[in-house]
């Protein structure tokens, strides 16, 4: 029986990469070792991992993404907004609706990974 999946988070700063999804996301880190760390928001986790130094996670082509399903979109954007206003607006998108029945949100962290919040739209009558 599956339990829960937790994806794999590439940085080259484990501290900087905890600020970002504690500071700004609202997890809260449960485990840290050197080079890992794991992190939870009520039944999401994620696992961050430090990479080679050699390994370049700005390049775009490298990018990872998550989706992470929220039961309301708008109300945790308005949680999120004090921390997402600290990061650079090309990093973050807003509430929207999607073509394919979801309302989301997006944030990059500083490595190459966007992190995707969504929920279902509401049907229409």
């Amino acid at each position: 029986m599956f339990k829960q999946i937790t994806p794999f988070v590439l940085t080259s700063d484990l501290d900087s990469s905890i600020r970002f999804y504690c500071g700004i996301l609202g997890f809260n880190c449960t485990f840290k070792a050197d080079g890992y760390a794991f992190l939870r928001r009520d039944h999401a986790a994620i696992r961050v991992v430090v990479t080679p130094a050699d390994v370049d996670l700005s390049d775009e082509r490298r990018q990872q993404m998550i989706y992470i399903d929220v039961d309301d979109v708008d109300a945790l954007y308005e949680q999120l907004k004090p921390g997402l206003d600290t990061l650079p607006q090309v990093r973050i998108r807003s509430p929207f609706d999607q073509h394919y029945g979801q309302r989301e949100f997006h944030v990059a962290d500083d490595y190459a990974t966007l992190i995707l919040f969504g929920q279902p739209l509401s049907r229409q009558g």
